[in-house]
């Protein structure tokens, strides 16, 4: 008889039409410009030399567990964040492996098998996995749209039930690029005080402002009535995703915190997830690493500012205002199908871009395209979706 499986994980992981697609065209030796690259240490940036070199023999072979993270360590990352005009101290923080990590944590801290937590839409799938993976219930509430992403706070408060054990908020949200402004904040903070809920906030890409500025607005700028977790890593902070870092911030009512914070710290210490080596070095990461920061920041910028120069030229689609992060947001203005667009832009035009479906957009057609890319692959890919995409005789389809 063969073994059983969890539930949790799907039986058959089928791949969708885009991703047979681009594996095809692969095998047959297409060049295809990605505009969905993510990934910092892909696109042409230049490292420091001596970025990762500090991992060396000696004292990086002697192992030394701490539950929270080593003390230097934990003082790094609140010296980084002090430099960045944050009042943290290291004491309220955890390392972890990183923020897909520190989620499965919180979970485990904060929910029991069926309980719920509340995620924006649209918003990056994989929460919606590392929700399932841990029994629990994903709920979405909506952001909305105007003339800028908003949450919609009352449908926020219907969405909350008795099994409702925290809400999650991106800052800023990926992929829309909209930081939660300090109304929201507070707002939600209150909500989550009223309903006994936890927040958990992903401020990952938070130092990535589109305008010019060291970082963009942080919840911990505001003091939280809710019990409130911030979360940050060195994938995103100072483009280093190989070395598999990142931290959870504990806020919130005094009492509250301490209490979080001893459970938090048996959870931690049952996984002991943080290599050793990369904690000793942390310091030196987050130091030298600011070259690759303001390297990545430029790059967006650029690609910002290009993007919108092309834009102009194509009046039948609109680029949705972005604040922060590493990606845009294009609407088409007349009907389409995203399944059969990205398709043809794959097929035919050897560009892969996301449909806004995958980060459950309410409608069609959205496109999400990374802002990574090496500059003059950056335009020659825009140029070609746009003349494509905004066809007419593809518009009328």
């Amino acid at each position: 008889m063969d073994p059983s499986f969890s539930a949790r994980v799907p039986g058959r992981i089928d791949l969708n039409k885009l991703s047979l697609s681009r594996t095809r065209l692969s095998r047959s030796g297409v060049s295809i410009f990605d505009l969905t690259e993510s990934n910092p240490t892909q696109v042409g940036l230049v490292y420091p030399p001596d970025l990762v070199f500090q991992l060396s023999p000696g004292e990086q072979q002697r192992y030394h567990p701490e539950s929270a993270g080593m003390a230097s360590a934990r003082e790094a990352v609140a010296k980084y964040l002090q430099q960045h005009g944050l009042d943290v101290r290291s004491g309220a923080i955890f390392l972890t492996a990183s923020t897909s990590d520190a989620y499965g944590l919180l979970f485990k801290l904060l929910c029991d098998p069926s309980d719920e937590i509340l995620v924006p839409q649209p918003s990056y799938p994989l929460l919606d996995h590392l929700i399932r993976l841990e029994s629990i219930v994903s709920v979405p509430y909506r952001l909305e749209f105007g003339s800028e992403w908003r949450v919609d706070l009352s449908g926020l408060q219907r969405s909350i039930t008795g099994r409702t054990r925290a809400v999650v908020l991106v800052n800023p949200n990926n992929p829309t690029g909209s930081f939660v402004s300090s109304d929201e904040f507070r707002r939600i903070s209150a909500l989550c005080y009223q309903h006994g809920l936890a927040l958990i906030v992903d401020e990952v890409f938070g130092f990535y402002p589109l305008e010019p500025s060291l970082r963009g607005p942080s919840v911990l700028d505001e003091v939280p009535s809710a019990l409130t977790f911030v979360l940050g890593g060195l994938s995103k902070a100072v483009g280093l995703p190989g070395l598999k870092l990142a931290w959870v911030i504990v806020a919130g009512p005094s009492a509250t915190a301490a209490t979080a914070s001893d459970r938090l710290e048996l959870i931690c210490d049952t996984y002991l997830s943080v290599a050793t080596p990369v904690q000793l070095s942390l310091g030196h990461f987050l130091d030298r690493g600011q070259e690759v920061t303001q390297q990545i920041t430029s790059r967006v910028r650029e690609n910002h500012a290009c993007l919108k120069r092309i834009m102009s030229t194509h009046p039948k689609a609109v680029l949705l205002p972005v604040e922060g992060g590493w990606y845009a947001v294009i609407r088409l203005l007349r009907p389409s199908s995203e399944d059969k667009l990205v398709l043809e832009l794959l097929e035919q035009k050897h560009v892969l871009v996301h449909p806004g479906y995958f980060y459950d957009f309410p409608e069609e057609v959205f496109l999400v395209i990374s802002l990574l890319p090496e500059p003059h692959l950056f335009k020659s890919a825009v140029q070609r979706v746009l003349t494509h995409a905004c066809a007419e005789e593809l518009l009328g389809q």
